[in-house]
């Protein structure tokens, strides 16, 4: 089962370069059956975790242990490389033909010829190129050629997989159905995976836990529905989308709410919270609802759960992906993300009046202390 035990563990891993620190993480462990996935801008050092998880960097500081044992100690760094496999983002094959590329490392192990050839076949099905066998790797396609690398590292069954952007440098429509087939054979294997991306979606699609990075740190890893809703700080949040950050003192509070003050509006959240404490508020764009007509608001505060509800007007509109980005001035700066549909529905365009709304519950507070 997921959780049960941990598979790789770093402890104080640091790498330097030129005199600076590109890599701090003091912990890191990935549990048996898990996928995690590493996010974070370019720059923020995911690569270079999986490369020193992989004993791809020389030298770097710290401890890796692999079930326990200390890798170059209790266990040969020989030994550690045979129970990974990795695939990076540009596919790197050999000049002979499909099934010779996915059979490589198989041979390698010393398997005999008639496991090789099964075990080649089921991979090649797993990843729809089984009618690719005899093609030579010179005349793949790039989605193609990314299959014959994935379907070589999983073919050699590894105790971890480390998966390096590999969908990255893939149009489209060879990229969505190649991600599909990964998280099938993922699941198919119950494979521990620790899986490197820039982009958010990859990463939901898979993990069962994320990693977010930045400049050479961790900065909070957990399951992902509290990486997006429950940001550590505000890196995390900016880059997890969420898309209104703001900064205000407690003015009172009441039960399990209390209110901040911000400039002249005030904000209520759940929780227990002093007086005059400094927070942060983060609150996603998905959780704010927009209504046609501010003179309404009133009435709608009236008759809606939610608890914060504010006359606000558009102070932009912009196409993102399959939703439309309203950002809205409440008093303070709001963002909101609405269909394309409801953004005709509502006439949203900019400096229309409307009604912005969120739940109490979905206000994200991290504590600042006291100025």
């Amino acid at each position: 089962m997921k959780g049960e035990g941990t598979v790789i563990e770093g402890k104080d891993l640091r790498v330097r370069r030129g005199g600076a620190l590109i890599l701090d993480v003091p912990h890191l462990a990935v549990r048996e059956g898990e996928v995690l996935s590493v996010v974070g801008p370019n720059g923020a050092g995911k690569t270079t975790l999986l490369q020193t998880l992989a004993l791809l960097v020389a030298p770097f500081e710290g401890d890796l242990l692999f079930r326990g044992r200390m890798v170059g100690t209790d266990l040969a760094p020989l030994s550690f490389r045979r129970c990974l496999a990795m695939a990076f983002q540009e596919p790197l094959l050999f000049d002979t033909s499909v099934f010779e590329n996915v059979a490589s490392g198989l041979k390698i192990r010393g398997l005999g010829k008639g496991e090789v050839a099964a075990t080649v076949m089921e991979y090649l099905r797993l990843f729809g190129i089984a009618h690719l066998s005899d093609r030579s790797a010179r005349s793949l396609s790039g989605g193609e050629a990314q299959r014959t690398s994935l379907a070589r590292a999983f073919a050699t069954r590894p105790e971890v997989i480390l998966l390096d952007e590999p969908f990255a440098s893939l149009d489209p429509g060879s990229r969505e159905p190649l991600i599909d087939d990964v998280q099938a054979v993922l699941k198919r294997m119950r494979a521990t995976a620790v899986f490197v991306t820039h982009d958010l979606m990859e990463a939901l699609r898979l993990a069962d836990r994320m990693a977010v990075m930045g400049s050479g740190r961790i900065l909070q890893v957990d399951a992902p529905g509290e990486v997006m809703n429950s940001p550590a700080d505000e890196f995390v949040a900016s880059f997890v989308g969420v898309g209104t950050i703001l900064t205000g003192r407690v003015a009172k509070k009441a039960g399990d709410t209390f209110t901040v003050a911000i400039g002249d509006r005030e904000i209520e959240s759940a929780g227990d919270l002093p007086e005059g404490e400094t927070v942060s508020l983060y609150i996603r764009p998905e959780h704010v609802t927009i209504s046609e007509d501010s003179e309404f608001a009133e009435a709608l505060a009236a008759h809606t759960s939610a608890r914060n509800v504010f006359p606000a007007i558009v102070k932009r509109v912009a196409a993102l992906g399959y939703y439309e980005k309203v950002v809205l001035d409440c008093g303070f700066p709001l963002v909101s993300y609405v269909t394309r549909q409801s953004r005709g529905a509502l006439n949203l365009r900019e400096g229309a009046h409307v009604t912005a709304s969120f739940k109490a519950t979905a206000v994200h507070v991290i504590r600042k202390g006291r100025e």
